[in-house]
């Protein structure tokens, strides 16, 4: 993995689904473009690549492929995503907030029965966030969110799925450069707060 070389900055949201990452990307982006700065709010899986399209189609249970199979076209997907997003905005100086990274693929491939050897060596060439914010949040609370928006539950969506994908991401911060966990059983706003301090110090 790379490290972050160019003048912005590279931020990541990640946790179970139902976590709340997507609520605090978007409450991080709103906060930083107050205070001027410019800000690039993103999502993994994309949905523009032909890879993004292929996953969006899995996870919806419109289609089937084996765990690895999966696996390589979020490396496929992530590929696209920086090349045409995330490197040259942070080549531009803006802060590149994005929702889901490969911390996702290790979390879930793993909890699918691969090895996460072989999850790091298919992302292997892609950039290192300067931070990445694990909301840790139990899969009790994270079914009951995701029932509460009213969406049909995709692949991943079930508690038993979720409880094995929390320990591995809880386990990463001891195993990777620059990941923090933060408790997202909080309200939104101490959520916030929490993360708002750690960005605070990256940016000054």
């Amino acid at each position: 993995m790379k490290k972050n070389v160019y003048p912005g900055k590279f931020l990541v949201f990640e946790g179970p689904d139902g976590s709340g990452q997507s609520t605090q990307a978007e409450l991080l982006k709103n906060f930083l473009i107050k205070k001027k700065f410019k800000v690039v709010l993103t999502k993994e899986p994309t949905k523009t690549s032909r890879a993004g399209k292929k996953i969006e189609k899995i996870l919806n249970k419109k289609n089937k492929t084996s765990p690895k199979e999966l696996q390589k076209l979020c490396a496929e997907d992530r590929k696209w995503h920086l090349k045409n997003i995330i490197i040259p905005s942070l080549k531009e100086g803006k802060i590149v907030i994005s929702d889901r990274y490969f911390f996702s693929s290790f979390a879930y491939g793993k909890s699918e029965g691969i090895s996460l050897k072989y999850l790091i060596d298919l992302n292997k060439d892609f950039l290192l966030p300067d931070k990445t914010f694990i909301l840790d949040v139990s899969p009790s609370v994270c079914i009951s969110r995701i029932k509460k928006r009213g969406e049909e539950t995709t692949l991943f969506e079930k508690e038993e799925k979720l409880e094995k994908v929390l320990k591995i991401y809880k386990t990463f911060p001891q195993k990777f450069e620059n990941v923090v966990i933060i408790n997202g059983e909080k309200s939104k706003k101490e959520v916030f707060s929490d993360i708002k301090n750690i960005v605070s110090k990256i940016l000054k």
